[in-house]
């Protein structure tokens, strides 16, 4: 292949034309099924809508082990407010930022669709030697890792799997956190808003957002957290009654926006300004480095229909306190890998229907038993608030392994074509490893992939330079699997 990083762009970009949130793949994996009939290859797929490709080994690798290709079909979509785009229909729009590529206000896609484009490209280049292979595609990652708890047992046959999905070059992930999501329920009682009051419309936004695992550590602003405080900093200027809240959009996302509309006495309308604008003032001295866009804005807001109402004051005290108190962030650094997050914590959405109040959370953790506690301290805010809370999309960790034969070959490789070694890491994120590992005992496994920056958010883009050195380590891991 002559030039192999146009060859996996122009997959990758024939990919973004397919619209593929998460629950939304059955379109890619038609194309991926047409992609290997082409190719004449079989293919095979499962209940859970995951599929498999086999592909014969080279001239001389007969005999060397089975290895598996994996990554997912879905991405996480995410676009800036002022985004026109429609998911369901709408291709993805890219263009290059000098070495970069990145989407026109919504998030890339990279995270995962590279990895397609790289199996693609592997499969169909008769240069690369390789032994047989398994391009394993999954569906539902972005959600829980839904489709990898999907597979079966029988459903691919190698024991040594390459998971395409890590995002800094140069870096190979040998474990990463388990986690869990906590939905909360707080049923609120509504009544008329009181006479003589004045109702506005408090907006948090422009903030950076990010991957709500990878990026917990980098000191960014969650937006539901931003308008807790807001809301209760109000509270002590003015007596305040909540019509709607609403904040984030995914649970494996830190939230970027949140808007709540509020009553408040309209003699106090210039105290409750002037505490924003202070507030605000504050905060982005807080996220200078972080998120140098945020903004807290307060309006007047229009009418509500007349069946809506007002949180009864009890009810708006329950909700903000509720906010306020739950855990967002880091929780534990780890006392074993230095800089490397633990255990944290993501208050992920917020919504506001009729009469109840839905708040998620997602935790995760390196530690079985600290995901127990961060998770246990999550339901314990909501008992007290009047809340019920339940668990849905549990993942276990994945352990790392040191002494693992394909690490020993990827070390090898990389430090004989760049001279210099590899980093290797535990990361605060869920792969699909953890569960793959788990159905198949002693798959030998590693995650790497392209640099990939501000996965989960219109920042997405993807370091163009980095997908060559990607694929030319990938082509030399293969070969030496010969020996």
């Amino acid at each position: 292949m002559t030039d192999p990083t146009a060859t996996i762009l122009n997959y990758f970009e024939a990919l973004n034309a397919i619209p593929r949130c998460s629950l939304n793949e059955a379109k890619v994996c038609q194309w991926l099924q047409q992609w290997a009939t082409r190719q004449h290859l079989s293919f095979q797929t499962d209940n859970g809508g995951n599929l498999v490709v086999p592909v014969a080994a080279s001239p001389g690798f007969e005999n060397a082990p089975t290895v598996v290709l994996q990554g997912h079909m879905d991405m996480v979509c995410e676009k800036t407010p002022a985004s026109t785009h429609d998911f369901a229909k709408d291709p993805i729009v890219s263009h290059r930022e000098g070495e970069w590529l990145t989407a026109e206000e919504t998030t890339l896609g990279a995270d995962n669709g590279i990895a397609i484009a790289y199996m693609l490209a592997l499969a169909q280049d008769p240069s690369i030697r390789h032994p047989s292979l398994e391009l394993l595609f999954t569906v539902d990652e972005e959600t829980g890792l839904n489709g990898a708890k999907a597979l079966q047992p029988d459903f691919v046959k190698g024991r040594i799997l390459i998971n395409l999905d890590s995002e800094d070059e140069g870096v190979f992930t040998i474990g990463c956190a388990g986690g869990v999501d906590t939905a909360m329920s707080l049923a609120i009682e509504r009544q008329s808003t009181l006479p003589g009051g004045q109702l506005l419309d408090l907006v948090v936004g422009g903030l950076k957002g990010g991957h709500s695992g990878i990026d917990i550590d980098k000191h960014r602003a969650n937006a539901n957290k931003i308008m807790a405080r807001a809301l209760a900093q109000v509270q002590t200027v003015t007596p305040l009654q909540l019509l709607a809240i609403s904040g984030g959009s995914r649970k494996n996302a830190i939230p970027r926006d949140a808007n709540a509309t509020i009553w408040i006495d309209a003699a106090d309308k210039a105290a409750v300004e002037n505490t924003v604008a202070e507030l605000e003032a504050t905060i982005q001295q807080e996220y200078a480095h972080s998120d140098k866009a945020l903004f807290i804005k307060i309006h007047p807001a229009p009418a509500p229909e007349p069946a809506d109402g007002a949180l009864a004051p009890t009810s708006t005290d329950q909700a903000i306190r509720m906010l306020l108190s739950l855990p967002n962030g880091v929780y534990h650094m780890s006392s074993e890998i230095e800089g490397m997050v633990d255990t944290s914590s993501n208050l992920a959405t917020v919504s506001l229907e009729g009469t109840k109040l839905t708040i998620v959370s997602s935790q995760r953790s390196a530690s079985k038993s600290r995901l127990r506690e961060i998770t246990a301290a999550v339901h314990a805010v909501a008992r007290l608030a009047g809340a019920t809370a339940e668990d849905h999309d549990a993942y276990p960790p994945w352990q790392p392994q040191m002494a693992s034969d394909l690490l020993s070959r990827s070390k090898r490789a990389y430090r004989m074509l760049y001279g210099q070694e590899p980093v290797i890491q535990v990361i605060h994120a869920g792969l699909e490893c953890a569960v793959i590992g788990d159905i198949y005992p002693g798959m030998d496994m590693i995650s790497l992939g392209p640099t990939i920056q501000n996965p989960h958010s219109p920042d997405e883009r993807i370091w163009i330079p980095s997908i060559e050195k990607v694929w030319r380590f990938l082509a030399a891991l293969l070969a030496e699997m010969q020996n």
